[in-house]
């Protein structure tokens, strides 16, 4: 029943900057893992970030020391800092479970990195 909304996204130039918000409608408390997703056009959806209820986080080596991710649980909603921003960065972002994908995805929120 709990549906996700991604926002924050935009169009910046290379080594900008963008946070993503993921508000969740109901308790995301009971999910372990959350993650950032993104699917480049023509591209498989592939994972961003994870982060689980401890506070453990794992990123893909492309965005490493460039992308934090975080969860705030009283608030339900997970965010995406970015930094450096690259145009490869370029995608629709999404937020979801992980490894299982519980929610359904939504229309999440477009980054564009060009000059």
């Amino acid at each position: 029943q709990v549906q996700l909304v991604e926002s924050g996204g935009g169009l910046v130039q290379p080594g900008g900057s963008l946070r993503l918000s993921c508000a969740a409608s109901g308790s995301i408390f009971s999910i372990n893992t959350m993650a950032w997703y993104r699917q480049a056009p023509g591209k498989q959806r592939e994972v961003v970030a994870t982060i689980n209820s401890g506070g453990s986080t794992y990123y893909r080596d492309s965005v490493k020391g460039r992308f934090t991710i975080a969860r705030d649980n009283a608030k339900n909603t997970v965010y995406l800092q970015m930094s450096s921003l690259k145009p490869d960065d370029t995608a629709v972002y999404s937020c979801n479970s992980f490894p299982v994908s519980r929610f359904s995805w939504g229309q999440g929120t477009q980054v564009t990195v060009s000059s």
